[in-house]
């Protein structure tokens, strides 16, 4: 009895410990601005409410969300330091069809858009403010 309770408490242990490896691996970029392509196909983005005149932090977020309100935080101290910027928060249960096109399957995710409303990054989690910074000074130029 005692050598096949071993051999559970082993499985069950390697079991858990894959599933934490995987797990480390699937939220190891989260959180990390990644520049998107310029030859992204284009989106319909005329109801998202971009700037024409500078770049748009877009984030999509949810009432529920807890994270969603470190994103915030986050954005609009980077908007302030940078006037150039405007910033649009969406919420997803609210407007599912916007987060459909943009293919949001998590929240937080974070966009910034530039003045043409082409995508320029995307970020799931919440965003480090310099990388923020770094991303949208760019193009403020």
């Amino acid at each position: 009895m005692s050598s096949s309770l071993a051999v559970v408490i082993t499985v069950l242990v390697a079991a858990l410990g894959v599933a934490y490896v995987i797990g480390r691996l699937m939220t190891l970029r989260a959180g990390m601005l990644r520049q998107t392509a310029e030859e992204t196909a284009v989106i319909d983005t005329s109801d998202l409410g971009l700037s024409g005149t500078g770049p748009t932090v877009v984030h999509f977020g949810a009432v529920w969300c807890g994270p969603c309100a470190g994103v915030r935080r986050v954005v609009d101290q980077v908007c302030a330091e940078l006037p150039g910027v405007a910033h649009v928060e969406i919420d997803m249960d609210a407007n599912p069809e916007a987060a459909r096109r943009l293919s949001v399957l998590s929240l937080p995710t974070t966009f910034i858009f530039d003045a043409d409303g082409r995508q320029r990054y995307r970020a799931p989690g919440v965003p480090k403010a310099a990388d923020l910074r770094s991303a949208l000074e760019p193009l403020l130029a």
